[in-house]
């Protein structure tokens, strides 16, 4: 089964599960223009982006646990196998937090897109691009503007930490770090007791 908190397209089936509401009612809001969406091409159904689905949620007052499983998504971006299987460990036992890796900027971007992280934890060095790169990338999509980035490096310079902030991160943390002291720094900027 597809999981409705990282799902990114509904059917009307789909939106009348989650609303707990009949489908006929979700056909009836989608014909009536109360739902946005857009129609199969070629045939009758029709589909419901999240985006949508979460605003007309919101208006109708619906709540949106079933979108939501209450634990923050986060996605580490590192390329040293033993920092991720660090990060990993640590923050799936912790409780508060879903979590996804990857090892380069351009996987980070194709799961950023599915994933909807709410922070990165960035590594500055990747094979393939730099952290400020990443960050750009991130801060130029208005979809992600809610994301906090953390980058973590062990070779930056005080300018590189400057470009990285004037890019888009929100803190720097130098390797090695203190994984408590990273925790504490995610769970302020997530806002996270």
């Amino acid at each position: 089964m597809v999981d409705d908190r990282t799902k990114q397209v509904f059917t009307t089936g789909e939106v009348a599960r989650i609303c707990k509401v009949s489908q006929q009612t979700v056909i009836r809001c989608f014909d009536a223009g109360k739902l946005r969406g857009f129609r199969v091409p070629g045939s009758r159904f029709r589909r419901i982006p999240r985006d949508a689905l979460i605003a007309f949620m919101k208006e109708n007052s619906i709540p949106l646990d079933q979108l939501d499983s209450g634990k923050k998504r986060v996605l580490v971006v590192d390329d040293d196998e033993a920092i991720v299987e660090m990060f990993t460990d640590l923050l799936e036992r912790d409780g508060r937090f879903e979590l996804k890796t990857a090892a380069t900027g351009y996987e980070a971007g194709i799961i950023t897109e599915r994933f909807r992280p709410d922070m990165i934890l960035l590594d500055f060095k990747l094979p393939d691009v730099n952290g400020n790169t990443v960050c750009r990338t991130i801060r130029s999509n208005p979809n992600y503007e809610h994301i906090r980035i953390i980058a973590i490096s062990g070779v930056a310079d005080p300018d590189e930490v400057e470009e990285l902030r004037s890019a888009g991160a929100d803190d720097f943390i130098r390797k090695p770090f203190d994984i408590n002291v990273v925790i504490a720094r995610m769970s302020e900027l997530l806002n996270v007791a």
